[in-house]
């Protein structure tokens, strides 16, 4: 699967790991160490908390929880296909994705705690992304499948088998990134509080508008050479 995709899905993906590392860090230092990016330690604090825990307590993990996946529904319903595409609507999901972190920042500087329901339908959108594009293949939300698939990659080589270089180097790019943007989030955090949001909402802005005016280019020359 990683040889069908473009050379420059590398730094795309180091970019939107560094982007949910970066909120996941704030989401540990602001609400309670929680993690925002990803799931499987909310899902815990559920488990735990249905035997004594208040019921606003439950509530809000099960928002979280809940958020996660309307992003994910929404990205869901906005791709198709399985493979990175010029011209299907990843801006869109980015322009959302940016939007989200905007409310979460005035929703969380007004001390407003739903702002960390923004905060997941923002990796949700993400990850259901990047997971759409790569068959599976790039989660930049979270690094457990990640290490997995790096384990599994060091059990072949001794097993004897070759080292897929490609796959590795994507790899390290979201390791990278997820550590980089977490260092980031904490440093921006202690300055910024809330504010420091701004980052990763400007960052996946940016991207999206890059990708637009890329795709339309893209478009507009194969279209010209079809004419001719």
């Amino acid at each position: 699967m990683t040889s069908h995709l473009p050379k420059w899905v590398e730094m795309g993906a180091l970019i939107l790991a560094l982007v949910a590392g970066f909120i996941n860090a704030i989401g540990l230092l602001g609400f309670e160490h929680q993690a925002v990016s990803h799931l499987s330690g909310t899902a815990t604090l559920l488990g735990i908390s249905l035997f004594d825990a208040s019921l606003n307590h439950i509530l809000h993990l099960l928002g979280v929880l809940l958020s996660f996946m309307l992003g994910s529904a929404i990205a869901g319903y906005l791709l198709h296909g399985c493979t990175l595409k010029l011209g299907r609507y990843y801006d869109w999901v980015l322009f959302l994705e940016s939007a989200s972190l905007f409310i979460a920042i005035w929703l969380l500087s007004n001390n407003l705690y739903i702002g960390v329901y923004f905060l997941t339908i923002a990796c949700g959108l993400q990850n259901a992304m990047a997971t759409t594009y790569s068959g599976a293949i790039i989660r930049t939300t979270h690094l457990t499948g990640i290490f997995t698939d790096l384990g599994m990659m060091l059990g072949k080589i001794l097993k004897g088998e070759n080292l897929d270089r490609r796959k590795a180097k994507l790899f390290a790019y979201i390791i990278i990134g997820f550590i980089l943007g977490g260092s980031m989030g904490v440093d921006l955090y202690q300055k910024y509080q809330f504010t420091a949001l701004l980052l990763p909402a400007v960052l996946c802005f940016l991207i999206a508008v890059a990708y637009r005016i890329y795709s339309k280019q893209h478009r507009h020359l194969h279209g010209s050479r079809s004419v001719r």
